[in-house]
């Protein structure tokens, strides 16, 4: 593709040495984009935009916070009460967490719905899959710093699970801590990293802007652009739609920040944390609650392994399995639009993953661990059997020929074809 001429000459003598408006004009201005992308398209630029402002609020939040067990309480105390606009930036910061999680598992089930993960995205989801364990890295560490009971405690819980890995579990829990217990060693090993990870999870968007970039967009019906006829400029019809996307989002972002900004937060958590009282109910934020499900769900042993293990195994492989997608959903057809089987089975699958939510906010007892064991049953059995099953049975339906085939009038006279096509 040829550079474009700049009428501003300083632009084209910065561009003739570091091409980087070049870059810009080719990939937020031209960007051949599917004509056809609907509005849950616009989740993949709000998860970049929500990244943005946690990096902003958080290094300003860094600047006044102490990470020391002693005065890490009162220094949340005092970012609220005395720094000007800290409570702003802390709720911006705290609930923006939150709508980071809701943005991306969006932005995930529509991949699942409209199978954005086969080829030749395949790296491209991978990447995403990555992004994913970062955030929740990055989302645990940082729920640990305000040093109320609910951060020490699911400190203390968590990093434990390590102890479950044979022979090195004990040395990686003690390296974890920094120690042997959660103390102020592990306090500023977590704040270290948590002020890390965000931009090592910028650097994991980067590349997955590069690979969607190469691989390009997917689209509602699942089909390869055909050629310039299928596609429109990415500037201005889909800024504008998604201008418009980031507008109703930030008017539920703010409603949360300024009328309910401890709607997701933890009452235990505004008492400082205390090593000799334990809470009645140890619970992580509401975006680990379906791991936490799956981790709980085990209560068995194994032949000579322990459900500990095995918990901990099923927690980690219930995001695992997601790497694996690409190979496990054979079928030629990627939109669920087409696939009449699998679309009932992902509704299915949604549900559940609510049901493993709703079981992780609730003690681990009575008719909660039963319902536990068979919603993480059928978790994994979606990916390993469901699936698999799905690419070697369905018939889906007939495909169009092409997205404007689809979407002009009379298909232009363009005939369908099939799914084998």
């Amino acid at each position: 593709m040829e550079a474009p001429t700049w009428k501003n000459p300083v632009i084209g003598w910065i561009d003739r040495r570091l091409p980087i408006f070049t870059m810009m004009q080719h990939d937020l201005v031209d960007y051949p984009t599917p004509k056809n992308l609907n509005y849950w398209w616009n989740f993949g630029s709000l998860a970049g935009i929500i990244l943005v402002i946690m990096i902003a609020t958080g290094v300003v939040l860094a600047m006044h916070y102490t990470p020391h067990v002693d005065y890490a309480f009162e220094s949340v105390e005092r970012i609220m009460r005395d720094v000007n606009y800290g409570w702003l930036l802390r709720y911006l910061h705290m609930n923006g967490a939150s709508m980071f999680f809701i943005v991306v598992y969006i932005h995930m089930f529509r991949g699942l719905y409209y199978g954005s993960y086969k080829a030749p995205r395949e790296v491209l989801w991978i990447l995403g899959v990555f992004i994913l364990l970062a955030m929740m890295a990055t989302a645990f560490m940082g729920y640990v710093l305000p040093w109320g009971q609910m951060s020490f405690w699911g400190a203390t819980v968590i990093t434990n699970l390590f102890s479950a890995i044979p022979l090195v579990g004990e040395y990686i829990v003690t390296w974890l801590w920094g120690g042997f217990s959660v103390d102020n060693a592990t306090l500023n090993r977590f704040f270290s990293l948590h002020y890390l990870m965000p931009f090592v999870i910028f650097a994991l968007v980067f590349l997955h802007l590069v690979a969607l970039h190469t691989s390009k967009s997917n689209n509602p019906l699942g089909i390869d652009v055909k050629g310039p006829q299928d596609t429109i400029p990415f500037t201005p019809y889909y800024t504008i739609k998604d201008m418009f996307g980031l507008g109703v989002f930030m008017i539920v972002y703010l409603g949360f920040v300024f009328f309910s900004p401890n709607f997701y937060g933890e009452p235990d958590n505004y008492i400082k944390a205390n090593p000799m009282v334990t809470p009645a109910h140890i619970v992580p934020e509401w975006y680990f609650l379906p791991y936490y499900a799956i981790l709980r769900a085990i209560t068995f042993d194994i032949w000579f392994v322990p459900a500990k293990l095995l918990g901990v195994t099923a927690m980690f492989g219930s995001i695992i399995v997601l790497l694996f997608l690409p190979w496990l959903d054979r079928s030629p057809v990627r939109s669920a639009r087409f696939r009449p089987i699998y679309k009932q089975f992902f509704w299915v699958f949604l549900a559940n993953c609510f049901v493993l939510g709703y079981v992780g906010s609730k003690p681990a007892e009575g008719v909660w661990i039963p319902i536990g064991q068979a919603a993480t049953a059928y978790y994994f059995a979606h990916f390993l059997i469901i699936l698999p099953l799905l690419s070697f049975l369905e018939r889906p339906k007939p495909l169009p020929a092409s997205i404007s085939a689809a979407v002009t009038p009379a298909g232009v006279g363009i005939p369908a074809r099939s799914a084998a096509e």
